[in-house]
C-alpha cells in the first residue's frame, strides 16, 4: 500500500512538472525556425541613461551601433574617428542609434540626419508589412522599395507610424507592437525580413519595471542568399 501511494505521488509530480513545462512552452513559443539568424540579447549601450543617479549609469547620449546582417557583425561608434571610419561605407546594414539604440536606421546616402548620408550606399530600402514574421513569405514589388520613403524605424507614436514600439509616458516602458515586419533590400540587392523582439534582457513577456535592464536587443531576421524575393521561413 505505502508502495502504491508513493508511485501515485511521483506520478502527480511528474505531471505537475510536464503541465508546468507544457504551459512555459506555450506562453513563450521558440524564435528558431531553422532558417532565420536569431539574436538573443545583443548588448546596447548599456552604460548611458536619459536621467541622472542611475547606478551603474550617466546621463549622456547613447553611442551608435552598426551592425552587418551577413556576418553578424557589431561595430561601435563612439568617437568622431569611429563614425568617419564607417558611417560612410557599406560594411554595415542597420544603424541602432538615439535613446536605448532604439531608432533603427537603414544604410542609404540619400536620408539626410542618418548615418549613412552622403556615403556609398544608395539602392536600399525598408519597408513595413502589417504581417507576423512567420506568415510573410515574399518580398515586394521592386517598385515598392523604390518608392519606400522609411529610414528609421523606432517609437511609433501612431498607429500610422512605421515604428517597431509604443512608448508609455507614464511608466516610461517600451512595448513592441506586434505583427509588424521589416522587409529590407539591401545592398547587395539581396531581400530580407526582419523583426524586432524586444529591448529589455531575457525577452520578458511583459516588462512592468521601469529599471529592467535595457537596452539588450533580441531580433530576428532571414537574408534570401539566391537573390529571389522568396522570404518562407516555415
Amino acid at each position: 500500500m505505502l508502495f502504491r501511494i508513493g508511485l501515485n505521488k511521483l506520478f502527480a509530480f511528474t505531471l505537475v512538472i510536464l503541465l508546468t513545462n507544457c504551459a512555459k512552452e506555450e506562453a513563450t513559443p521558440s524564435l528558431e525556425d531553422g532558417k532565420s539568424t536569431v539574436i538573443y540579447d545583443l548588448a546596447g549601450d548599456t552604460k548611458a541613461s536619459i536621467a541622472e543617479g542611475i547606478d551603474g549609469k550617466e546621463k549622456r547620449p547613447f553611442y551608435t551601433f552598426l551592425y552587418n546582417l551577413e556576418l553578424k557583425k557589431q561595430i561601435w561608434i563612439r568617437t568622431k574617428a569611429d563614425s568617419l571610419k564607417w558611417f560612410k561605407t557599406g560594411e554595415w546594414d542597420l544603424a541602432f542609434t538615439g535613446n536605448y539604440n532604439g531608432d533603427i536606421q537603414i544604410n542609404n546616402k540619400k536620408y539626410t540626419g542618418t548615418p549613412g548620408y552622403d556615403g556609398i550606399v544608395d539602392n536600399t530600402s525598408i519597408i513595413l508589412i502589417h504581417q507576423s514574421y512567420e506568415s510573410l513569405s515574399t518580398a515586394p514589388s521592386d517598385s515598392e522599395f523604390d518608392n519606400s520613403t522609411i529610414h528609421t524605424i523606432g517609437w511609433a507614436t501612431d498607429g500610422g507610424s512605421p515604428g517597431w514600439y509604443s512608448y508609455d509616458m507614464t511608466t516610461h516602458i517600451m512595448k513592441t507592437y506586434p505583427n509588424r515586419t521589416y522587409l529590407l533590400r539591401l545592398a547587395d540587392g539581396k531581400f530580407a525580413k526582419l523583426q524586432i523582439i524586444s529591448i529589455y534582457k531575457g525577452n520578458p513577456p511583459a516588462v512592468s519595471d521601469l529599471y529592467w535592464p535595457a537596452p539588450y536587443l533580441t531580433f530576428r531576421y532571414f537574408v534570401q542568399q539566391d537573390g529571389s524575393k522568396n522570404l518562407k521561413t516555415n
